[in-house]
């Protein structure tokens, strides 16, 4: 329960997306067919990456996390969604609130810290190849992997605690489908430019770090591949890295239009459609990237389909 200034709110109320039943009922099933692809697809990558042993390196066990990271990210909102697009009342305790918006929030940082990791692999793995296992062996990369999570889950932490320490006076509102950071702030009654700043400030240091990591290493990259003499070379690493880099635009561009852009008390629907994309599309396109741009993934779903076959006839 959240009480200042004599003022108690304890549960907000979810706007959603619309409030026409026939809408309600498509944006339903088009959900729950997105959050169906997200699991059987991230689900799929887990499996090929631990079962195969050609696939057994640090990318991939880089990519393991990346998926089970997005079934996470996606199960943290929509099971929610697709609960109050079938309610009439689309009430959320503050508690539930709460939690909501630290998991999603710390999931969502952990995402943007692991890309910037995957993008330094590659960028060892092209530009340094005698090197890489040396550098990525098993245990570094599980240390890094436990890593990213840690730092995720503990820098969400101040922008929570900033976050839901505003003043609402009572307003109890979200014009959102989930409770989200802009969206709470804009309903605070107080001056809040300075929480406004250090969230801003925390902001950049978790998306703009990153993506200018990510830059850097692909500039480095782009200058290494363009030194190989072999076609076929160049052609594999661009694959690999184009999917990474289709991943990483997604994600970093939908996440910095909802929280590099100054704060309103009158937010538009747009962050909505901007929210839906990095909930729900990138889980939903990163194991299709992923796969359609990489052979040795798609050899082994390959295995995995011919051993159901054989087990079937059997």
């Amino acid at each position: 329960m959240y009480v200042k200034n004599n003022t108690v709110v304890n549960e907000f109320i979810l706007l959603g997306f619309s409030n026409n039943p026939q809408t309600q009922i498509i944006l339903f099933l088009l959900f729950t067919i997105v959050y169906l692809i997200i699991l059987v697809g991230n689900f799929l990558i887990i499996t090929v990456t631990l079962t195969d042993k050609n696939l057994q390196t640090p990318m991939y066990l880089f990519l393991t996390n990346l998926s089970f990271l997005d079934i996470c990210y996606s199960t943290s909102t929509v099971p929610r969604i697709l609960r109050d697009l079938m309610s009439t009342k689309k009430a959320i305790s503050f508690g539930q609130c709460a939690a909501q918006l630290y998991i999603s929030l710390s999931l969502g940082e952990t995402e943007c810290i692991l890309l910037a990791v995957m993008g330094y692999d590659r960028y060892i793995a092209i530009c340094y190849p005698l090197h890489y296992t040396a550098i990525f062996n098993r245990t570094t990369c599980i240390r890094i992997a436990a890593g990213t999570w840690i730092c995720g889950f503990l820098l969400s932490i101040c922008h929570v605690a900033l976050t839901l320490n505003v003043d609402l006076c009572g307003n109890n509102k979200i014009n959102h489908f989930v409770c989200e950071v802009p969206e709470i702030l804009s309903l605070g009654c107080e001056n809040i430019i300075l929480i406004e700043f250090v969230i801003f400030l925390v902001g950049v240091i978790i998306l703009m770090i990153p993506i200018t990591f990510i830059i850097i290493s692909y500039i480095r990259i782009i200058i290494a591949i363009l030194k190989i003499t072999s076609s076929a070379g160049q052609q594999k690493a661009f694959s690999t890295c184009g999917s990474h880099m289709i991943v990483v635009t997604l994600f970093y561009g939908s996440a910095m239009a909802a929280y590099m852009k100054p704060h309103s008390k009158s937010l538009s629907d747009t962050n909505k459609i901007i929210a839906v994309f990095y909930f729900i599309i990138t889980p939903m396109l990163n194991p299709l990237i992923f796969t359609l741009r990489n052979k040795e993934v798609k050899t082994a779903l390959k295995k995995v389909r011919l051993k159901e076959i054989h087990c079937f006839q059997m």
